[in-house]
């Protein structure tokens, strides 16, 4: 753990972090968020009756695209050529609502932190947006990072 903030420079001002002499390693980073819904709702997505469409495919792309995107959203992220972007999400009954897992690999000088939380977001984002005409009161909850693996400060995981 570092003792000073990397985006900003000596006088305070942000700043993108140089990464230039940094060795190119793979990068990867799992992140997850969950949107929370009444059973019924989760019981039309999954049976693929929204009015909208697809709800758990268009979440999947969407997760895609952003991650894709990330650092046009966040202003200090370094562009990435991102190599694997994989967004799955799964029904929980016991939640009850869907579960976001994105997964994102580069082969980098920077991790991939941010575009594994961005897609998670988008996704759980999408399913809002896809499903609000039957339910306006869902609720995205926990986006976190689980994990991320390369890069010098090496490998950590939120079960540690």
């Amino acid at each position: 753990m570092t003792d000073r903030l990397t985006h900003l420079d000596d006088t305070g001002a942000a700043t993108m972090v140089d990464v230039g002499d940094k060795a190119v390693t793979d990068r990867t980073a799992v992140a997850e968020g969950r949107v929370v819904m009444r059973p019924e709702t989760l019981a039309l997505i999954v049976a693929g009756d929204v009015p909208k469409g697809d709800v758990i495919a268009t979440a999947r792309i969407a997760g895609i695209m952003a991650a894709k995107r990330t650092h046009e959203l966040i202003p200090l992220c370094h562009p990435l050529a991102i190599t694997k972007v994989k967004v799955d999400i799964a029904a929980d009954a016991a939640l009850p609502g869907l579960v976001v897992t994105a997964t994102v690999r580069v082969p980098g000088r920077t991790g991939v932190e941010m575009e594994a939380l961005t897609a998670a977001s988008i996704a759980c984002l999408t399913i809002y947006d896809m499903a609000k005409a039957v339910e306006k009161g869902m609720r995205i909850e926990g986006i976190r990072l689980l994990a991320k693996a390369g890069g010098k400060s090496g490998d950590w995981s939120a079960a540690d």
